[in-house]
């Protein structure tokens, strides 16, 4: 029976869109007696379904070879192009991944948008989400992966754009759609060139054609960069990361998925790419330079924000420029679970800060407080996922960690994840303080829990989370009685208690949101504004830019059209003047012809003789 399941794997992906297609009468207004809600039940009763399908496949997949199948999309001379598909136990297991998350967003969707007026499109965008997200994980096939990843782009752009009729929303939409774009063409420009050099176009035949036939230096480094760009800026990785911060205008529900497992398949394609990229050294030191500068700046903007869902925002940035250094480094097991350790701990924190959200109508920080004792399970909920990010034993993060230890480590990857681990804990625990302990503020006074439909999945991945060793595939567990370890474990834990007991001991208080210390007030705002990087890009390449339009503007209007306009005036002019010497007399006519001949050929033979003697003289002077 689960052969069945196994072999039917290509019809994962279609779940979600299903769903997608669903919605449309109730998200286009032509249902309207029914409400909306069929459309959510059968949105979610797919999404079960899809996640079913997979661990069913995943358990029929137990001791065998990874399953592969393809359809035939495209014949054009020598180009074959083939939507092909790939079942391992990474693939299920990350379609296995991606249909949970949607499943329990989706329940928490169903209570948190509850009073929207398009709820049918919320989900059937959800959908979207899961479809493209699976087809993603699924999909051994280059060109198909690229498809998936410029729709998953398309969806982004809509759910963050959801509430259209806020200009802000509208500007965030914008800016993140353009900001990916920066990078997926670059990512194309890859792709293509891939054609012109490997024999296929599946991630399979790519691992094995760069172990034989490598490339020039050159075409190597240049390949790798363009390949990097793709995941750089579905990441949100230095310098494309301002989309991120931005698409928090969406609602919860997606920002829930955007951070646990929407970035995580530009990651989730750089590890299928990873072959490609380790033809060049620069590229293993590209993807560490830059995940490097990630974590630093974005744990310390993470510290400066006061707006609860950008807290979370840059931490992500950051945890996903540990997943481009252990790439770097070669080490896709730490990698992948770094990505599903993540996604477990910062979907949990998400949907804390969804309940926070709905019940106080509130995103700010400095404003929220004395909320524990109102609202328990959305305080475990961020507490447990909280931990889970931080390396504690017996939690996920701890395994991952330690497993990353295990072996020779070097000095900076041991101090930058001590840095990393201490900054985390140290926002993780200010937030915290201000949002549930101390004295309730005037919007939570009389906060209540939230509904059951996010309740439950709070509780749910509040128990994954902390059975995530039990569940887990043994590969991805270490050896607690490696030596090597040891130290550099003990220091990232050291690292984790200073940052906290600095979270715990530091003052806190709604004025020092803006201190009135110029010092300060300089060095938080650097931090809160991304190191003015926007400012920067509009100094340099939006003024480029828009330069340049203006500079082609100017070249159309009194060029191009000047030329067109100056041909138009002289052919009128020159109607006007003929008309007027038009005698009607046949005689007339014939003598303008026989002079316009005669001079036409003049000219002809004026030049034809005038280039011989100037090819001669050329002749000469080099005979000379």
């Amino acid at each position: 029976m689960t052969s069945l399941f196994l072999e039917s794997t290509w019809a994962i992906p279609l779940y979600g869109v299903g769903g997608a297609l669903f919605s449309l009468p109730w998200s286009m207004g032509l249902m309207r007696r029914t409400g909306q809600r069929p459309a959510v039940y059968f949105n979610i009763f797919l999404m079960a379904v899809a996640f079913a399908h997979c661990m069913l496949a995943l358990a029929g997949l137990q001791d065998q070879s990874p399953y592969a199948f393809s359809f035939d999309w495209l014949h054009v001379a020598d180009l074959d192009i083939a939507v092909q598909f790939e079942a391992s136990e990474i693939s299920l297991g990350a379609a296995a991944l991606t249909s949970f998350m949607l499943l329990m967003a989706q329940l928490f969707g169903m209570g948190y948008m509850e009073k929207d007026f398009s709820l049918a499109r919320l989900f059937g965008l959800l959908s979207f989400f899961g479809g493209t997200l699976a087809g993603l994980a699924l999909s051994d096939s280059m060109v198909f992966s690229y498809a998936l990843l410029e729709m998953l782009s398309l969806s982004t752009y809509l759910m963050v754009g959801f509430w259209y009729a806020q200009p802000l929303v509208v500007t965030a939409a914008r800016d993140a759609f353009l900001i990916k774009r920066v990078g997926d063409v670059f990512l194309l420009m890859g792709v293509v060139t891939l054609t012109c050099y490997a024999p296929g176009l599946t991630f399979s035949e790519l691992a094995n054609w760069a172990v034989y036939k490598p490339l020039p230096p050159g075409i190597a480094t240049l390949l790798a960069l363009s390949l990097i760009a793709g995941p750089l800026g579905s990441c949100a990785q230095f310098p494309l990361n301002l989309w991120l911060d931005e698409a928090m205008e969406g609602p919860s529900p997606a920002s829930i998925l955007r951070n646990s497992v929407v970035v995580g398949a530009g990651a989730y394609l750089l590890i299928k790419l990873q072959p490609a990229l380790m033809l060049s050294p620069f590229a293993s030191d590209f993807l560490i330079i830059i995940g490097s500068i990630t974590v630093v700046g974005a744990s310390l903007v993470a510290i400066a924000q006061t707006d609860i869902k950008r807290v979370l925002t840059h931490s992500t940035s950051a945890f996903f420029g540990l997943v481009f250094i252990a790439v770097g480094m070669q080490r896709i097991d730490i990698a992948l679970f770094l990505m599903l350790a993540h996604g477990l701990g910062k979907a949990l924190m998400f949907m804390s800060c969804g309940s926070i959200i709905m019940n106080t109508n509130c995103q700010d920080i400095t404003e929220l407080g004395g909320m524990w004792s109102r609202m328990p399970v959305t305080t475990l909920s961020f507490l447990i996922g909280g931990l889970g990010l931080s390396g504690v034993f017996p939690i996920g993060m701890f395994w991952t960690f330690h497993r990353w230890m295990a072996g020779p480590s070097p000095w900076w990857l041991i101090a930058l994840l001590a840095f990393s681990n201490c900054l985390g804990l140290l926002n993780s625990t200010r937030v915290f303080r201000l949002v549930f302990l101390g004295k309730p503020q005037a919007k939570t006074r009389r906060t209540p829990e939230s509904p059951w439909p996010m309740a439950v999945p709070m509780v749910i991945l509040m128990v994954v989370t902390l059975l995530l060793p039990l569940i887990a595939p043994t590969w991805l567990l270490s050896n607690l009685s490696s030596t090597e370890a040891i130290l550099p474990m003990a220091v990232i834990f050291a690292s984790g208690l200073i940052g906290c007991a600095v979270g715990v001991y530091i003052p806190l208080s709604r004025s020092m949101s803006r201190p009135l210390n110029s010092s300060y007030r300089f060095a938080q705002d650097l931090l809160a504004y991304d190191f003015y990087l926007e400012k920067v890009y509009s100094s340099t390449v939006v003024a480029l830019v828009a330069l340049s339009s203006k500079l082609a503007s100017w070249v159309d209007r009194y060029i191009i059209d000047g030329l067109v306009n100056f041909v138009g005036m002289v052919t009128i002019f020159g109607g006007q003047s003929l008309r007027y010497s038009a005698s009607g007399q046949s005689q007339a006519y014939v003598v303008t012809i026989l002079l316009g001949v005669t001079i036409l050929l003049l000219t002809i033979t004026t030049w034809s003789d005038l280039s011989g003697e100037i090819m001669r003289a050329v002749q000469i002077l080099q005979s000379n």
